[in-house]
């Protein structure tokens, strides 16, 4: 896969991840650590809970969606962090043994009006699980660096 940077990007781009299982040990460090919720730190409680079992935070979600995508390389040349985003929505929860996946689509692009070696994409991840269904959404503006000029 080729370096993508700001000019790559146009809207309606689509780009997934690989999938990731998700077990139960890594739902309980990570709930133990950052969100310490007994639905998502005691196996037990959480049976009893709201949700009927142990399921991961949606922090954790996020994270690992991220993640995935950020592996694939598709921001490892032009990715320059994120001034933000809107919209999150945890929608079903993840729990151990689900796999998840990521898939970004860009809604937006907007070269910098200060900046002029960089622009702004808006995208939506979406996060699925093994059967398809949509468990988490956020919309992320993703700074990126324009493809460098050659000098001299």
């Amino acid at each position: 896969m080729g370096d993508y940077y700001f000019e790559d990007f146009n809207v309606g781009d689509r780009f997934q991840s690989r999938g990731k299982t998700i077990t139960e040990s890594e739902i309980l460090e990570f709930a133990l650590k950052y969100d310490p919720q007994p639905f998502h730190m005691d196996v037990e409680a959480a049976k009893a809970g709201p949700y009927g079992g142990l399921i991961a935070s949606g922090f954790q979600t996020l994270a690992l969606s991220f993640r995935l995508f950020f592996q694939e390389g598709i921001l490892a040349a032009a990715g320059a962090g994120s001034p933000g985003m809107e919209e999150l929505r945890w929608l079903k929860p993840v729990r151990p043994g689900d796999t998840i996946r990521c898939v970004m689509e860009v809604l937006e692009v907007r070269p910098s009006g200060s900046r002029p070696d960089r622009g702004t994409a808006k995208v939506r991840y979406s996060t699925l699980n093994q059967v398809g269904e949509t468990v988490m959404t956020a919309v992320v503006y993703q700074l990126l660096s324009r493809r460098p000029t050659a000098t001299g």
